[in-house]
This record gives structure tokens, sequence and C-alpha cells, in this order.
């Protein structure tokens, strides 16, 4: 199985401390900081889930989101989530509308992040 995670955030030390705790549980995370560098590690490394903040540089998550949605370059991540710190009702909409697979709120809890996860090892339908 696909044990790849994509962390695509403009904060560095907020995307490095995530991909710690992913690490802990046994996947393995990848880091990216602008849009245009998530796309890229995306296309090389083919993420099994890719957590997009939805404000970086260059290219937004969202617009980042709908592209791996699409599926336009590579396969798709089997989720794609935004985590963010806009939980408004226009953010949400704009995540559905573009295909994201959930749409959490910075800081997120963990046992949901944990919760979404463990579906990798479920048979997708």
């Amino acid at each position: 199985m696909n044990r790849r995670v994509l962390i695509a955030d403009s904060h560095p030390d907020g995307a490095e401390s995530f991909a710690l705790l992913l690490e802990l549980h046994g996947l393995r995370p990848v880091t990216a900081y602008s849009g245009p560098d998530a796309l890229a590690m995306a296309a090389a490394i083919h993420p099994a889930v890719a957590f997009l903040s939805l404000h970086m540089p260059l290219l937004t998550g969202l617009e980042v989101g709908k592209m791996m949605c699409e599926g336009m370059h590579f396969p798709r991540p089997r989720f794609v989530i935004a985590l963010t710190g806009d939980g408004s009702e226009k953010a949400r909409v704009s995540t559905r509308d573009a295909g994201f697979d959930h749409h959490l709120l910075k800081p997120a809890d963990p046992f949901e992040i944990l919760r979404i996860l463990q579906a990798l090892d479920e048979p997708m339908r």
C-alpha cells in the first residue's frame, strides 16, 4: 500500500512538525512550501494523501488541489485534504467544489487526521 503523504504549507515549521507526527504513525511524508513545489512533488512521488494549506505562494492550495483532483498530470491521491485556518462556509464550498475530500481547520485534531488516514488500509469503493 502507498504510504506516501504530501504536506504542502508555506510555513515550514508547521509542515515539518506535522510530518514528524505522520512518521510516528508509519507514513512517509514529504513537504513542499509553495503550490508549484507541491505539484512537482506530487508528480514525482504519487502520494496517497495530500494535505494542502489553502494560502500558499504562486499557486494556492485550492488551485493545486483542484489540479490534483482532476488528475491532470499524475494519478489523483486517494485523499486530498485542505488543512487551513479558513473555516468559512465560502472556503468549505470552494474546497468541496474543487474535489477535496476533507476540509480540516488548523490546528487539526490529530485523532481526526489519524481516523481519516486509517481509511488508507480499507479497500477503495
